[in-house]
C-alpha cells in the first residue's frame, strides 16, 4: 500500500485549520513535521495526518 503525500492545501482542507495554525502547532510539537519534497516543496504523509486526527 502506498502512502499518499498531501500538500499544504490538502492538509488544511482535511483538518480545517489555517496554514499559520498548522505551522504554530508544528513548532510546539503538536503536529507532524512535513517532509521536504524539493527545494521549495513540502508535504505530509497521509497516514501521519490520519494518525494525528485519530489521536485528537
Amino acid at each position: 500500500m502506498t502512502d499518499k503525500i498531501l500538500r499544504c492545501r490538502e492538509v488544511q482542507h482535511a483538518i480545517g485549520l489555517s496554514r499559520s495554525t498548522i505551522y504554530r502547532m508544528i513548532e510546539r510539537g503538536d503536529f507532524p513535521r512535513p517532509q521536504k519534497l524539493g527545494l521549495r516543496a513540502i508535504g505530509w504523509r497521509e497516514s501521519a495526518i490520519r494518525d494525528w486526527m485519530e489521536a485528537r
